[in-house]
């Protein structure tokens, strides 16, 4: 009979054991949710250097291809620099080519800026403008794009706010 009560003994676990196993799954997933946003927050400011990288770029090659005669200016004292944002992916014409039939595209598509998300505005209005007027510590739009910056409020985990960087 002893035998007996010890094997029925042996198959199940107390309540005192699940207990502390709940407890100890429940300790790992709170201290697991911190990570997890620090991960987030670090993926989406790669995002945001990658897309400030690829736009910056653009404009480099669109006033590039300014100085070298391949996009018209606007104006005999432009400074070379797009209109818009929306320039560097609709294109502009050619003006080396003799048809005049070729555009010369400098973005696919506009990336999104990861930190300032609406989706009920157009792309390139979620972007802060500078341009080439205006200084670097008040930027404003203007009649070209010299650079672009985040407009959120937020801090990076360097400690510095999104809109220097």
């Amino acid at each position: 009979m002893s035998a007996l009560r010890s094997a029925h003994r042996i198959c199940g676990f107390t309540l005192i054991e699940l207990l502390v196993t709940v407890a100890i799954v429940g300790l790992l997933t709170s201290i697991s949710f911190p990570l997890l946003e620090l991960t987030t927050k670090r993926t989406k400011e790669h995002e945001l250097r990658d897309a400030l990288r690829l736009i910056r770029g653009a404009i480099d090659a669109y006033k590039q291809a300014s100085d070298e005669g391949r996009v018209a200016k606007l104006d005999i004292k432009g400074s070379g620099y797009p209109p818009s944002l929306d320039v560097l992916v609709s294109g502009v014409p050619d003006a080396k080519n003799p048809k005049g039939d070729s555009k010369i595209y400098f973005l696919r598509a506009l990336p999104v800026d990861p930190m300032f998300a609406q989706s009920d505005q157009q792309q390139s209005s979620k972007w802060g403008l500078r341009s080439y007027a205006s200084s670097h510590e008040s930027p404003e739009p203007g009649l070209d794009v010299f650079d672009v910056y985040s407009q959120s409020t937020g801090v990076g985990l360097n400690g510095v706010p999104y809109r220097e960087w």
